[in-house]
């Protein structure tokens, strides 16, 4: 075959598979029947292979034409976000976001966000990833994101800019049977140092030689919360956890609050941040406003320049 068959022709077989006649083909497609009718016997020519069953009362597909038929939906669906992404491009909006977010931020006001995004920006890709400490950082600053929702940082770099958008309360917690969940409540902070801690640690180098609420004398490092988590409830240690996060395992009695006596509770800065040389795009406004405040933007998409 020495030529692709074109979208027109793709199109036309959809419209008489989909509407059962030629006639109502030609009147979904604004064409003449006779134009329809010669653009699929231009197309089954092209392929090599009958489309339809002739001589029936009603077109039918033939086993080619259904195996077409297929190719030729996906391929209309994919001209069509092409040319809405093209849309979108020429007014300003971003092909992709990324955005970087902090593990401790509460999931289901990220899920509502990006449920939210996906309905509003159907034809931007949208590059999430979730990282502790320094690492929402990091991929900032490299470049990586457009955004991120940042845990606490003392000194933010001078290419930052940082906006404070909420707290998270992470409470102290252990398994019933943990010696420190039986122990007199508070928990003396030289009793604490005696029993494993478990620790998030950040995979980046951003905050190397600082600590973050460790007492424990034996430490166990995480990179990743969810396996914290199932530490956590399998006994293995105590630490700290966003509560929102354990607040189902607190009412089932999987895990039970520990009150050091220093503190019971830390509340847990998150901040937006991103580079001060970096523009935005509409898309990329739009999800910040979204997760700063919980709620769609009301103001309309800025006009591209």
């Amino acid at each position: 075959m020495d030529r692709s068959p074109s979208l027109e022709q793709l199109r036309a077989l959809i419209a008489v598979a989909e509407t059962g006649s030629f006639s109502a083909a030609a009147r979904q497609l604004d064409r003449a029947q006779s134009v329809v009718s010669y653009t699929i016997a231009n197309l089954e020519a092209l392929l090599g292979v009958a489309l339809f069953e002739r001589g029936k009362r009603k077109p039918e597909l033939t086993a080619a034409g259904r195996a077409i038929l297929a190719d030729a939906r996906r391929l209309d669906l994919l001209m069509g976000q092409l040319n809405a992404k093209a849309a979108g491009l020429q007014r300003g909006l971003e092909g992709e976001v990324s955005v970087a977010v902090d593990v401790m931020f509460p999931s289901g006001r990220l899920v509502q966000a990006l449920q939210a995004f996906a309905r509003e920006f159907p034809t931007v890709a949208l590059n999430l990833t979730m990282e502790a400490l320094g690492g929402v950082l990091k991929l900032v600053l490299d470049g990586d994101c457009a955004f991120g929702i940042s845990g606490p940082n003392q000194n933010w770099p001078h290419v930052i800019e940082a906006r404070a958008i909420g707290t998270v309360e992470l409470v102290m917690v252990a398994a019933p049977c943990h010696p420190l969940a039986q122990a007199a409540q508070p928990v003396r902070i030289s009793d604490a140092r005696e029993h494993t801690q478990l620790v998030l640690t950040d995979r980046s180098r951003l905050t190397v030689g600082q600590t973050f609420g460790v007492y424990s004398n034996r430490a166990w490092k995480l990179g990743d919360l969810g396996a914290k988590h199932r530490l956590l409830l399998a006994g293995l240690g105590w630490g700290s956890m966003p509560l929102h996060l354990v607040e189902a395992d607190l009412e089932a009695g999987r895990l039970v609050r520990i009150a050091l006596a220093d503190r019971s509770s830390v509340n847990y800065n998150v901040t937006l941040i991103h580079r001060t040389d970096t523009g935005a795009g509409p898309a990329t406004l739009w999800l910040c406003e979204y997760l700063t405040n919980g709620t769609p933007p009301q103001a309309p998409l800025p006009d591209a320049p």
